[in-house]
């Protein structure tokens, strides 16, 4: 599973070339959305998704494809219900590519347009984390040539991307071992989660050169630092202080409730092992360029249909 963010546009995994796409447009979203309004009686509305769509008195949408909008929900969909932390794995650019004939950057590249609507439905809907798995530590053994290209695209979109970030309200953090990325790339970062930090839309969280495994073995060993200088006693430790040693300890929401698979496939792939205990799982037979607004509430929709027991009795 390999996925570059570039928060611009420009994404092609071609060797000789980079292609140009238009530029990633954000939308603002506060943590919390103002109360919708009450509309009027229910009503036809039009669009060029769905010719015949209510708006209901409880500010839901009925009418398949019925489109996103600010403060209303698709039917079906309750606010209070919504998950405040989703993860995704984006699988299948590869695939998607092979199947169309097409060089693999064209699949990285639809998969870019995928995760950009994405983004706009969570901010649309008032999701306040969104984590995504970009560069697993398993995917340094790639190609060097495809990584090194793959890091060079990551930082130039990053880069040019500070204004919009900043515009936008949305905040951006990464995770995973930076030890292993350039020194110019390392103080992007930094750069990037500083001058973020105060935003209070979206909380994207950007999984690079991660993994899970990984993520738990540094808590280990950051506390086992603290018990052999003394600052703790081995009886200290327990699940809240591993917690606060995750690299996911930079946002107010660090478990998901609910995680997306692409592609078919039925596995986690060492992504947020110990964040996942009571994550609602959702598979879906997409490949990832192909994942978009009616997938996303496809998934949300079966969450919510779902009862979160987190290991108690169902009375």
């Amino acid at each position: 599973m390999l996925f570059t963010l570039s928060l611009s546009l420009s994404l092609s995994i071609s060797p000789t070339t980079l292609t140009s796409s238009p530029r990633f447009k954000f939308h603002s979203c506060p943590h919390v959305l103002p109360p919708t309004p009450k509309p009027p009686p229910p009503r036809l509305r039009s669009s060029s998704q769905a010719h015949h769509v209510i708006l209901h008195d409880n500010g839901t949408v009925a009418g398949a494809g019925a489109p996103v909008e600010e403060n209303i929900l698709p039917a079906g969909l309750r606010r209070e219900s919504m998950p405040r932390h989703v993860a995704l794995v984006m699988d299948g650019n590869r695939r998607w590519a092979r199947i169309r004939g097409l060089p693999v950057g064209s699949g990285y590249e639809a998969g870019v347009r995928s995760l950009r609507s994405i983004v706009e439905l969570c901010c649309k809907l008032g999701i306040r984390v969104l984590s995504v798995f970009a560069f697993s530590s398993e995917n340094w053994f790639r190609p060097q040539a495809e990584v090194e290209f793959l890091m060079e695209l990551f930082e130039r979109g990053m880069r040019d991307e500070m204004g919009s970030l900043l515009r936008e309200n949305i905040r951006i953090s990464v995770i995973g071992d930076s030890s292993k990325l350039s020194r110019s790339l390392q103080e992007l970062i930094t750069r990037t989660e500083e001058t973020t930090k105060t935003n209070c839309g979206l909380q994207l969280i950007v999984a690079v050169s991660y993994s899970g495994q990984y993520d738990i073995v540094q808590a280990c060993q950051k506390i086992a630092l603290k018990v052999k200088d003394g600052l703790i006693e081995p009886n200290d430790i327990n699940e809240s202080l591993i917690k606060q040693e995750l690299e996911t300890n930079c946002t107010e929401f660090p478990y998901p409730d609910l995680l997306i698979r692409t592609s078919g496939e039925l596995r986690i792939s060492n992504f947020l092992l110990w964040q996942l205990a009571y994550t609602e799982l959702f598979f879906a037979q997409s490949l990832w360029p192909d994942f978009g607004e009616v997938e996303f509430l496809e998934a949300l929709q079966a969450f919510q249909q779902r009862q979160r027991r987190y290991g108690g009795r169902d009375f």
